[in-house]
């Protein structure tokens, strides 16, 4: 039985459902990472005894699991728009944006799917809007590939956000800390590509790249689409 199908017990002595623990949990996972939650600190912040919290959830993976589909709730768009591609930019910006409220989303991004119930009416929703422009399999490559960029950029932006608070060095710091190294390095001439990017290419924000990539994937996914069966 999954955590979804099991039933929730008495509120008794200290009121308590689900939607208090994982709001609690997700208020310590946003002020300290996943590291910091565990159901003896969920228990605490919520003034009840950790093995009450046992009657709801069986393990800190169920507990994952909970969290996550509260944050898609966030994901799910209040409207669906008629394009397809609307329907792909809007996930994708929709879950950058609440992975940048909700960091420690980063970690649980892609691997299995996310069964809750808010994650499965984003995946509907999303499906829903290919549905019919071509063959299942290739719309389901395609949403796949969607997803794998937008998992993958998110992580690496919230990678280097850690890494500015780690570190200390914002990013123009880090580059002017690293600046010497990586001159004497382009100036033996065997990175000849590498310090043409440095010289000549032009620096973007994390959003500006994220949406010019995001552009290119949707390009690639629509040609696809576009292209009659074998």
């Amino acid at each position: 039985m999954t955590v979804w199908d099991r039933p929730e017990p008495p509120t008794r002595p200290v009121p308590l459902d689900r939607e208090r623990i994982v709001a609690a949990a997700i208020a310590l996972a946003d002020e300290g990472g996943l590291e910091a939650v565990s159901l003896r600190k969920v228990a605490a912040r919520l003034d009840a005894g950790p093995m009450r919290l046992y009657g709801y959830i069986s393990t800190k993976e169920e507990l994952f699991d909970l969290m996550v589909d509260e944050v898609y709730a966030e994901i799910l768009p209040e409207e669906q728009p008629g394009d397809w591609r609307e329907v792909l930019r809007i996930r994708a910006h929709r879950t950058r944006q609440a992975t940048l409220r909700h960091e420690w989303l980063a970690d649980l991004l892609g691997g299995r799917p996310t069964l809750g119930p808010n994650a499965l009416a984003v995946t509907e929703a999303t499906l829903a809007a290919l549905d019919g422009l071509a063959a299942l399999d290739t719309v389901l490559r395609a949403v796949e590939t969607v997803s794998a960029y937008f998992t993958g950029a998110i992580r690496r932006e919230i990678a280097n956000l850690r890494a500015e608070r780690a570190t200390g060095l914002s990013k123009r710091d880090w580059q002017r800390a690293s600046g010497p190294y990586v001159r004497r390095m382009l100036a033996t001439g065997r990175f000849p590509a590498l310090a043409k990017a440095v010289h000549d290419g032009t620096e973007v924000d994390a959003e500006a790249s994220f949406a010019t990539g995001l552009d290119w994937v949707l390009d690639a996914v629509a040609a696809k689409l576009a292209r009659p069966p074998a």
